[in-house]
């Protein structure tokens, strides 16, 4: 590593992070093996980090019990990241829990999309994230009296995702975090349309009422950055709320791009 080009400081924080990592490594190597590293990727940033490449799944459970949150240490595969960030782009939540010391994802459509969620959850438990309980449909009151059917699930809760619970909330309110572009990919994409993207005319809008209007242009700039597609923030009809427009012009190639990843159920959002 070229530390001598690092300023003091910096070269601290590198020393300390290696130092962590050391840690981590030791209990990843003792749990699972060295052969198990094989298929990492270390990220230097303002947010070092080890994601996973492969596709094993991650392990909750050792001789029939339960790992506690606190021991579920990683390294997270990326697709599980990918879809997780790409998820909280939408109506997911990420949720701290005192009991544990972690944090889980909480997941929720209107049971019109239910095949959708039930494959979210099939790709989550594929990979270790949650149990093998079927997503429960519960009721709703929604405006004027009507009952709405919204279908949910929630992963197992982690440490070692507490991070991204850090980069997601400021005093409990949803934030887009300064990293997301890191995280933008076509998975990630693919993931935020399913959840809120709509068709409109030859466009696509993506709702975004979660978030300011100065990270709508973030979320805008980063689209063109990372996949060419230009947008545009348009008011959603309600003060302070504002959608993501996805020119027509762009539509062949967001197509072109997430299709792969997109549920079968969620392609009429792309015809």
């Amino acid at each position: 590593w070229p530390f001598k080009i690092l300023a003091p400081n910096a070269l601290l924080l590198q020393f300390n992070f290696i130092f962590i990592m050391q840690g981590c490594l030791e209990k990843i190597i003792s749990n699972r093996g060295a052969d198990y590293l094989e298929d990492y990727t270390l990220v230097l940033s303002n947010l070092p980090r080890l994601i996973s490449n492969n596709s094993l799944p991650f392990i909750n459970i050792i001789e029939g019990k339960r790992i506690l949150a606190k021991n579920r240490i990683g390294p997270h595969n990326i697709d599980v990241l990918s879809i997780l960030f790409g998820s909280l782009l939408g109506d997911c939540h990420a949720e701290y829990r005192q009991i544990g010391k972690g944090t889980r994802f909480c997941f929720y459509q209107e049971n019109s999309h239910a095949t959708y969620l039930n494959w979210l959850h099939n790709l989550l438990l594929e990979k270790g994230y949650c149990s093998s309980q079927i997503p429960e449909i519960k009721r709703r009151l929604g405006k004027k009296g009507t009952v709405r059917k919204v279908i949910r699930f929630k992963t197992f809760t982690y440490s070692s995702l507490n991070w991204i619970h850090e980069l997601w909330y400021v005093n409990n309110t949803k934030v887009v975090p300064s990293i997301i572009g890191d995280y933008l990919n076509p998975l990630t994409l693919a993931i935020w349309i399913m959840f809120e993207g709509s068709k409109v005319g030859n466009g696509l809008k993506v709702s975004t009422n979660s978030f300011t209007y100065s990270e709508c242009i973030f979320l805008t700039k980063i689209l063109f950055d990372n996949f060419k597609i230009q947008s545009s923030i348009q008011s959603a009809g309600t003060p302070n709320k504002n959608i993501i427009y996805i020119w027509k012009e762009s539509i062949p190639l967001l197509r072109e791009i997430i299709l792969p990843y997109v549920h079968p159920s969620m392609k009429y959002k792309l015809s």
